[in-house]
């Protein structure tokens, strides 16, 4: 009858409240509730449960013990297969030791599974690339079941990228879901007694109003995240430990390459500002999330940044805001996929006293190193502690995003923080590559320098968010911020000669912030404002999606080719095509003139 009830409830989230009721009311032996409960379980929450046989009861004798082996973005090219062959061969003694020992043990795919470029897989196209096609999945999918063990997989930014097979992200995500037999994006797996695996992976390529590459989890997986971590209560006992492609905005991961940062694709969400907040804000109400690890940046495990703690000795800085979780950046397996050379996956190695973050070596036939040891203090608070130093940081040839940091009650501001003087204004000054400086705008907003770069962080966490000024159009150059708004008593009417504003300076003052503005100096005296964008922040989001990116490449050769033929060029590379833009950016209300100052007509300056 437990078994019949069990399996009736199989979308519950982890059913295992309802199944805690059974227990109760039956007063069953631990092992049997063990045993009772993976079967339904691996019925109802894991995607790759029918790839695999269920675990033998016999094994279940430590229900607190687990094993997860977590691989980075695989990025298969199935031309260079022998990486992977290597990386499994390093897992699968591991794994049939756990198997033997409790039988708690997993497989999680941090997503990106195909390499995008074109593969020779497609005899009938020597373009298409290779992600995200039902190729890509299915072979990925072959890889990750031959380990042996349970796999679960979240999606990663270049997993919807079959476009040449694929009209819209539905259909790419339905041909996803199929082959890696999920039935969602997201996923949960209980791995051991009150311990949860919990994934949510990327939906949107296409469709995405940026850069196709910004790693978007749609509005109805962080809802089901928000009810999983409500529901599954840290003073509860339960643990949760979260995988997904990117990290969150917050993580205070800094091994970052630069191109993450300026092309708004580092963090969850990364363009929309109210989600791209909320994985943290999660994160610190809900103590039950112990752990999340993420890939996406390629960058190997031998850095002490490449972990963070929830926090740290008062000694060493300000308390960080992480509420109860570790975060672990995660490396590669295939050599051509690193960009720093390393090839390593992760390995967590946990019981009911805490955690063990562990590098699987695929460099050193498969050596595993602990990087940190993560024990828990009650059911609401870990500490954490580095299991060596560094190993290698070259910080000129890989960028580290340097993060402000605003203080707390027992430290001040870094020396970097720039502070405004009696009249309300930051007085100009020098910038050059090595300038370290940042502040904060009086609508909230944080403003900083960054290797020559101004650049936009959260106000909250103060992670890097994007780019606003860059270094070529700023270094040598002076930036300060000054007042833009006008005296409340007279509201001098600036604007009343300019058609479409009339009114408008009267208008701001009805607002309770003090307007600014950001400006720059150059050596001959031009000033240039630093508009910000419509909704306040500075950030440009100057990367567009894949798709429409894609076109206007297709026109430009079009028009060239056109060009070409109709001027008799020898070659269409001689044809000399820009394209213009929208939308127009103009402070006049009414639009008369599309010319783009400097390209398709005479510049101002």
């Amino acid at each position: 009858m437990i078994i019949c009830m069990l399996l009736s409830r199989r979308n519950s989230t982890c059913g295992s409240h309802y199944l805690q009721r059974i227990f109760d009311r039956y007063s069953i032996n631990m092992r049997l509730v063990t045993a009772v409960f993976l079967v339904g379980h691996a019925a109802a929450f894991a995607p790759s449960a029918s790839r695999t046989s269920l675990r033998p009861a016999t094994h279940l004798n430590s229900g607190d013990e687990f094993v997860v082996g977590v691989l980075g973005d695989l990025h298969i090219d199935p031309r260079k297969m022998e990486d992977y062959e290597t990386g499994k061969s390093h897992f699968l003694p591991i794994f049939e030791e756990a198997k033997a020992k409790h039988g708690n043990v997993a497989i999680v795919s941090l997503g990106d599974l195909g390499e995008s470029k074109n593969c020779d897989h497609n005899p009938e196209s020597d373009s298409e690339l290779f992600a995200g096609t039902t190729m890509c999945h299915e072979m990925a999918a072959k890889f990750l079941g031959s380990m042996g063990v349970p796999y679960d997989v979240v999606g990663g930014n270049h997993d919807l990228e079959g476009l040449d097979e694929f009209e819209t992200d539905k259909e790419n995500l339905e041909v996803y879901l199929r082959a890696h037999n999920k039935e969602t994006p997201q996923f949960c797996r209980q791995i051991a007694d009150k311990t949860l695996l919990v994934g949510m992976g990327s939906t949107l390529f296409r469709d995405a109003k940026f850069t196709s590459h910004e790693v978007t989890i749609d509005q109805e997986q962080i809802d089901w995240f928000e009810n999983l971590v409500q529901t599954h209560k840290a003073e509860d006992g339960w643990k949760v430990f979260v995988f997904t492609h990117a990290p969150p905005n917050g993580s205070g991961l800094r091994v970052l390459q630069e191109n993450h940062v300026v092309n708004g694709c580092c963090w969850l969400n990364h363009s929309n500002e109210q989600q791209c907040q909320k994985f943290i804000n999660l994160v610190r109400e809900h103590r039950c999330i112990k752990a999340w690890f993420s890939g996406h940046f390629h960058l190997g495990q031998d850095y002490q940044d490449s972990i963070t703690f929830p926090t740290i000795d008062p000694k060493d800085g300000p308390y960080p805001n992480r509420g109860s979780c570790v975060f672990a950046q995660t490396s590669v397996m295939r050599a051509g996929t690193s960009r720093d050379g390393r090839q390593q996956s992760r390995l967590i190695r946990g019981n009911k006293d805490g955690f063990e973050i562990c590098t699987v070596d695929h460099q050193k036939d498969g050596k595993i190193r602990v990087d940190a040891t993560i024990t828990y203090r009650g059911d609401t608070n870990e500490v954490g502690v580095y299991a060596h130093e560094d190993e290698a940081y070259d910080h000129d040839k890989y960028f580290k995003v340097y993060q402000p940091c605003a203080g707390d009650a027992l430290h001040p501001p870094d020396d970097g923080f720039k502070r405004y003087d009696v009249d309300g204004n930051i007085p100009p000054f020098d910038v050059d590559q090595d300038t370290v400086a940042w502040w904060y705008m009086s609508c909230g907003r944080a403003l900083g320098m960054l290797n020559g770069n101004l650049i936009e962080y959260d106000s909250s966490t103060l992670a890097p968010l994007g780019l606003v000024v860059g270094a070529d159009e700023l270094v040598g150059k002076k930036v300060g911020v000054i007042n833009s708004g006008l005296d409340a008593d007279t509201c001098v009417m600036m604007m009343e000669d300019v058609e479409g504003m009339e009114g408008a300076d009267c208008a701001a003052l009805a607002g309770d912030l003090r307007e600014q503005a950001v400006v720059m100096l150059d050596p001959s005296g031009l000033v240039t404002v630093v508009q910000p964008n419509e909704d306040g922040s500075y950030w440009r989001k100057i990367v567009r999606n894949k798709m429409v990116r894609m076109k206007e490449v297709r026109r430009v050769k079009a028009a060239k080719m056109w060009a070409a033929e109709l001027m008799n060029l020898e070659d269409d590379s001689e044809a000399n095509v820009v394209s213009s833009w929208g939308p127009y950016m103009t402070t006049s209300g009414t639009a008369k003139k599309t010319a783009v100052p400097g390209l398709t007509a005479k510049s101002a300056l």
